[in-house]
């Protein structure tokens, strides 16, 4: 059978995702995350109900070296035959860190390095070993686009500048703030998607790289730094109604992590490279990201950036048919 490595794939849109793949494409899983109680305790729950195989990953998407580890151990179990096959790769797992800037393991911004650098780093050393219309989806958000209510609400983007957006706050330089730390990053998984196809393209491959924004989803941890009466009246059918109104792009926990396993394993989306779909209020659409997502120099040169500092060595940078 297929299989599947989902970043965050333990909770939230990852294990709806999950369970969706496994119960309706009968896939095998890899559920990477940081909790491994969390972790073995979904697997325990998707092996009863779907009788399908699920292994887990430790992986610090915020960390070179987790990733580095999560992505040679995922190998090693496609050499030794616990994993028969590697179909899609799913860069879901991410969050928003309110408060004071912090920084990863690595001195990077913990925003940019866990939601962006991480998945990039991953794809690039998982891709080689995929099946050859292996499929690569990002998890982004409507936050990216500046033209949108979405956009406007969180904080607006700045230049996706890799050095900048991994240096945020340092040097005596003021910060970002969460929400445009938050935004910046997922117009920057927009970007290496994009950049992605057109040099998947370039040298022959026939795998898929995808965008995906899962709409506003209040009931996953994307709130869980924010006041508990904030969070919970997000919660609420009142905010929802509110949200809709003024034109939030609303999803759900359910029906967004439909839309990612159909991502990953439906046909229908073969032919989805390069595109950006969207969870919009129970409807899966392709649609277009923001206008700043398609330039084509800014992403040369934000894959650029993310390689030296990703530290790639030179050997990893190609990107084989």
């Amino acid at each position: 059978m297929p299989t599947a490595v989902i970043t965050g794939g333990h909770s939230g849109i990852g294990y709806s995702c999950a369970r969706h793949l496994a119960l309706h494409y009968k896939w095998n899983l890899v559920l990477a995350g940081r909790s491994p109680d969390k972790m073995e305790k979904a697997a325990d729950a998707l092996r009863r109900e779907a009788g399908v195989d699920v292994v887990t990953l430790a992986l610090d998407t915020s960390s070179l070296a987790s990733v580095r580890a999560a992505a040679a151990q995922c190998i090693a179990m496609l050499d030794n035959g616990e994993l028969a096959s590697l179909d899609a790769l799913l860069c879901n797992a991410g969050g928003r860190f309110d408060g004071p800037v912090a920084y990863s393991a690595d001195g990077y911004e913990l925003t940019f390095a866990s939601n962006c650098l991480g998945h990039f780093l991953l794809a690039r050393l998982v891709a080689d070993h995929m099946v050859p219309t292996g499929r690569i989806v990002f998890t982004t958000s409507g936050t990216h686009d500046p033209d949108t209510i979405d956009g406007k609400l969180v904080g607006a983007v700045v230049e996706p500048d890799g050095e900048r957006l991994a240096s945020t706050g340092k040097n005596g330089s003021k910060p970002l703030s969460a929400g445009k730390r938050y935004s910046t990053s997922k117009l920057c998984n927009i970007l290496n998607a994009c950049e992605l196809h057109r040099r998947l393209r370039k040298s022959g491959s026939s795998m898929v790289a995808i965008a995906f924004d899962p709409g506003s989803v209040p009931e996953t941890g994307f709130l869980r730094a924010l006041p508990a009466p904030v969070q919970w009246f997000a919660k609420t059918a009142l905010m929802s109604w509110l949200s809709r109104r003024v034109g939030v792009t609303m999803g759900s926990v359910g029906f967004s992590g439909a839309s990612l396993a159909r991502l990953a394993a439906d046909p229908a989306y073969g032919n989805g490279s390069g595109k950006y779909f969207q969870s919009s209020d129970g409807k899966l659409i392709e649609t277009r990201s923001s206008a700043l997502s398609y330039d084509e120099n800014r992403a040369t040169k934000l894959w650029t950036q993310m390689e030296v500092l990703a530290r790639l060595r030179p050997e990893e940078t190609r990107l084989s048919a």
